[in-house]
């Protein structure tokens, strides 16, 4: 561990800088009680830099962020750059800044806590015990594959969908990997009976499992999958899956944990890390002071392991979290009987103030 450390922060859009800002809060605090400096470095991106630059990734922020020891984002997006055409939209921002950033592979942990088993909107019996990880493609799919655009005139929509071999590869090497320090098993997700795409996605997943014979590795078409999480979410120990089906699939494992609010992820590549809130930018709350920051929290935790080799600080931040639930304050987004309801910045200063406990 260091004593000081660069932080790239994009509070983004929306909600994002509020989130953000708690986050940075429980950061403060782990650097006040270990003598440590976190350096935040802020920028733009999305359409908070759509409205500053006319570009939703600035090459200033790609800049920035290649420089530093990680990026914690917020969120981005907002209804009034719908009718943007799709490379002007803040979400190509993302998609570029996760290019340009070399990340790969995007880890979704999900994690139902003890307070929060009657807060899911699936019975407790079904989704008590819940720790699943996802580990998600980010570079390949139908969100960067070519030829791609509408055509004839507004006549013809195309995306393509498109693996190469290095990217399942290197794919699955993150999940068997994973794998190793968990439950030791591999749930592929593809839709290989109709795609031959996703046929050779599985050719290659099974070709790369002979690296990891102490790895249980298994298939399930994307659709069974979905039903699954709501009907058993437990069978699953590690999911591997497609960019697509990754984006999809973790918004319905987000909800067994209570609330979309409550979900972290951290996208990996070669050298920086991103770390971000599963949710978006919520534009219909923003500014009410009301937006869970637990997932914000919990990806700067993610970071402290990953990227900052701090690993007792991260597990604190992670007993913090399951302490307040505990003790059942939430936000107006977790439904808790009898729940002590808190703002965003009231949360973010009581996890502040559990991670004292803890470290």
């Amino acid at each position: 561990m260091k004593d000081q450390y660069q932080l790239a922060i994009l509070p983004g859009d929306g909600i994002g800088p509020e989130v953000v800002e708690q986050a940075v809060t429980v950061l403060n605090c782990i650097a006040e009680v270990k003598k440590i400096k976190f350096e935040y470095l802020y920028a733009d991106v999305g359409g908070v830099a759509i409205d500053k630059y006319d570009t939703p990734l600035p090459a200033e922020t790609l800049a920035l962020c290649k420089q530093c020891d990680a990026v914690l984002l917020g969120a981005i997006g907002a209804p009034k750059y719908d009718n943007l055409p799709p490379e002007k939209r803040p979400e190509k921002g993302l998609m570029n800044l996760r290019a340009g950033l070399g990340l790969f592979a995007n880890l979704r942990p999900v994690k139902v806590y003890p307070g929060l088993a009657d807060a899911s909107s699936l019975k407790r019996e079904v989704i008590e015990g819940v720790d699943l990880l996802i580990v998600r493609e980010l570079t390949g799919c139908v969100y960067f594959g070519e030829p791609r655009g509408i055509e004839n005139s507004g006549g013809r929509g195309l995306n393509t969908m498109v693996y190469t071999k290095n990217e399942v590869e290197r794919i699955a090497k993150v999940a068997f990997e994973a794998a190793q320090k968990r439950s030791k098993r591999v749930m592929s997700v593809d839709k290989a009976n109709v795609l031959e795409v996703s046929q050779f996605w599985r050719k290659i997943v099974v070709e790369t499992a002979e690296k990891y014979p102490d790895v249980e590795l298994n298939h399930m078409y994307v659709d069974n999958c979905a039903m699954q999480l709501v009907r058993q979410p437990s069978q699953f120990d590690v999911i591997l899956t497609g960019n697509m089906f990754g984006d999809i699939l973790s918004d319905v494992a987000a909800m067994l944990t209570g609330s979309l609010g409550m979900l972290p992820s951290a996208s990996l590549g070669s050298d920086t890390a991103l770390y971000e809130p599963v949710h978006g930018s919520a534009p219909d709350i923003a500014g009410r002071n009301i937006a869970n920051p637990i997932a914000t929290i919990s990806s700067a935790a993610i970071m402290l392991e990953h990227s900052l080799n701090m690993a007792h600080e991260a597990h604190a931040v992670e007993k913090a979290i399951a302490k307040a639930l505990q003790d059942r304050y939430c936000t107006a987004d977790i439904l808790i009987e009898g729940g002590k309801k808190l703002s965003t910045t009231e949360m973010g200063r009581l996890l502040a103030e559990n991670v004292k406990l803890f470290l």
